[in-house]
Parts: C-alpha cells; structure tokens; sequence
C-alpha cells in the first residue's frame, strides 16, 4: 500500500498530538511531534542561558543539539535529546511560557526544518505542529488545521498537567495560550496558518476517539485515490 504524509497544524492544545499519534499507531505510520523539537530547543536555550539576541551564541547551541525520536516499551514516540529522554522536562510550564520566542528565531527554525524533512522522506508519516502542511510538507498527500474554542483548549491542558501532578490556574492557562496564538500566527518565520488546501477540523465539541476516526477516514480516502 502506497504511504503518504499527513500533516496536522493548529493551535495549541486542539488535540493535534494525541490525535496524530493515535492516527499513526492505527495506520502504521511513525509519527513526530514537531513542537517537541522546538521545546528541546528551548529547555537547551534555558538551561545553558542562551542569549535569543545573539546570533552566534544561538547558531553555536544548535551545533550542540542532537535530536532523536524512540518508542518506548508502551509503543509510545519520545524524544531524546543529546542521548537523555527529555519528554517530561520539555512539557513543563517553564518550557510552554518559552516555546514561541524560541521558535520565531530564524536559525531555529531552519535548523528544526531540515531535520523534519529528513524524518519524512520515505513518508509514512504523521507530522503535527503550526507550519508542517504551509513549510514542511507543502506537497503532503493529506493536511488539516485543528482548531477549537480557547476555553475548551485551556481545560484540556490544565487537564493534561494535572495528569502529571501539575495544578496550573485556568486563566494562567489561557494568558499563555493567546499569547501563544498572538506570536505564533504573527512571527515572521514560518507563521502559524492554514494552507490553502487543508481542510479545517474545529474540535470544540468532539472527543479525541471521533477526530482519530475522522482523519484515518481521511487517510485510508487519500491512500486508495493515491494509488488509482
């Protein structure tokens, strides 16, 4: 069976991740989380005090970056920068409040890029984050836009955090998302938008089973016209 791409953009916590990791495991696809290499970055940049002004600096601490995606024993993708898993550190709210400078500075972006296109080129992927359908995969065989109601996006990751023991207040929550939104759709590099040809799947009022079901539908519609 002929494999394709698909690429899920959207904003924060509309189940992009968690619907393309479900999505991946039913159809046997791998599946990569781009915004987790953006927090790699970030938590690197943090703890080693890199200046976001100082090209050089931030060209030096890319050279010092190593990212590697592994399956776990659960069968679940985690990412492992300079040989440590970081997937926990890098979800941390420390990382979140950070993430979107970080990932509006050219050189970042570039970096993160390439590599994301080398994870694809045998396809077979299911890529998630904010410019994968508009940057990275321009030509993917399959691309959505998730979108939902801000407040339903603040309670799924205040529920998110909660699960690891984290009690974060909801409006802190929602300060972080807009203005997350804010920088991530209005940054110079590589805004978040939804591409021409993406189709738009608002979340607000599904559960994650329902939007697994709707895009391997999509999927399996796109493979079988694929290979006519």
């Amino acid at each position: 069976m002929r494999k394709i791409i698909i690429a899920i953009d959207g904003y924060s916590a509309c189940g992009k991740s968690t619907t393309a990791r479900e999505v991946a495991s039913i159809l046997g696809y791998r599946y990569v989380d781009s915004g987790a290499m953006y927090r790699a970055v970030t938590l690197y940049f943090l703890d080693h005090h890199i200046s976001l002004t100082n090209p050089k600096e931030i060209e030096r601490g890319l050279t010092q970056i190593h990212l590697a995606f592994h399956i776990n024993s659960h069968g679940q993708t985690e990412l492992f920068m300079n040989g440590v898993n970081v997937e926990k550190s890098i979800r941390k709210m420390r990382i979140s409040e950070n993430v979107s400078p970080v990932s509006t500075i050219k050189q970042v972006r570039q970096a993160m890029v390439e590599q994301q296109r080398k994870l694809g080129k045998d396809k077979g992927m299911v890529m998630d984050g904010r410019d994968i359908g508009t940057v990275v995969f321009p030509a993917a065989e399959l691309k959505l836009f998730l979108t939902a109601d801000i407040q339903v996006r603040a309670f799924r990751r205040q529920q998110e955090l909660l699960e690891k023991d984290k009690l974060v207040d909801l409006n802190t929550i929602i300060a972080n998302l807009t203005e997350r939104d804010q920088i991530d759709s209005n940054r110079k590099e590589s805004p978040l938008a939804k591409a021409t040809d993406a189709l738009e799947v608002n979340t607000t009022h599904i559960t994650i089973d329902e939007q697994v079901d709707e895009v391997v539908r999509m999927a399996l519609g796109k493979i079988v016209r694929s290979r006519k």
